[in-house]
């Protein structure tokens, strides 16, 4: 297999994960991941992460911690977010949307359409 069709076969089978196990990670895979995951391009070649890796106890100190600056602070991000896309960005923006609406069940334009009134 080529190194393109490795990296396609890679990415056909990804997907975004919206639930945990409660199951703990051994520390040998966690390195692991991340050494791999530094590889990753990121946006504008920014590379703006750095990673904290924590037990059960001091990841729910972090959200409580997390939680209670986000009551008090509005979102600061270090990289401005495009205010508007176009051409072919717009269209794969649009399409993945209503994909999105699709899966859970709202048919196009239904959402709008509350709105207005």
């Amino acid at each position: 297999m080529s190194a393109v069709e490795t990296l396609e076969a890679l990415l056909q089978t990804r997907h975004s994960c919206r639930a945990f196990l409660d199951k703990p990670i051994s520390h040998s895979d966690i390195e692991q991941i991340v050494r791999i995951a530094g590889r990753v391009p990121s946006w504008c070649n920014a590379q703006p992460w750095q990673v904290v890796v924590t037990d059960k106890a001091d990841t729910e100190r972090f959200r409580l911690a997390l939680h209670a600056h986000m009551q008090k602070h509005s979102a600061a991000p270090d990289l401005r977010f495009p205010t508007s896309y176009s051409g072919e960005h717009k269209k794969r923006r649009r399409a993945c949307g209503f994909q999105l609406y699709d899966a859970v069940g709202i048919r196009k334009g239904i959402a709008s359409h509350r709105l207005r009134r």
